[in-house]
């Protein structure tokens, strides 16, 4: 039987082993042809994300046009690889989330949502009064 210690040594050896793994790369995998539609991965800029598993774009080292159904209008959009590298490397997003509306129905929901404060802020100035 191991103690504690010596177990706890054990499972960082192994987490030490996946991550130079993952850093060299998987010389075994497949690759998958780049084209104009992709961008390189810097993960040194994206946010932590605290899973155990690693998201797909990591594992391919790019990102890659992903076809997505806008949420509110349902129109056919790609969420190119350039606006996903800004989502997740400059705005520092969320690794595992995606787009769901279209750049219009993002700006109406923005407008929506400012609106909204901008009344509230006014009932609170006006409250104060």
């Amino acid at each position: 039987m191991k103690s504690g210690k010596k177990h706890a040594t054990e499972i960082k050896s192994r987490r030490n082993q996946r991550a130079v793994k993952r850093l060299r790369g998987n010389k075994n995998a497949p690759c998958e042809p780049r084209s104009f539609l992709t961008a390189p991965v810097n993960e040194a800029l994206l946010a932590s994300y605290n899973s155990y598993g690693v998201p797909k774009f990591i594992e391919r080292g790019f990102y890659v046009a992903v076809p997505f159904r806008c949420a509110a209008c349902g129109t056919e959009e790609i969420w190119t690889a350039t606006q996903q590298k800004w989502w997740y490397e400059v705005a520092k997003g969320y690794v595992y989330s995606t787009a769901k509306l279209c750049r219009p129905c993002r700006r109406k929901e923005r407008e929506r949502r400012d609106g909204a404060r901008r009344i509230h802020l006014e009932g609170l100035a006006n409250k104060q009064k």
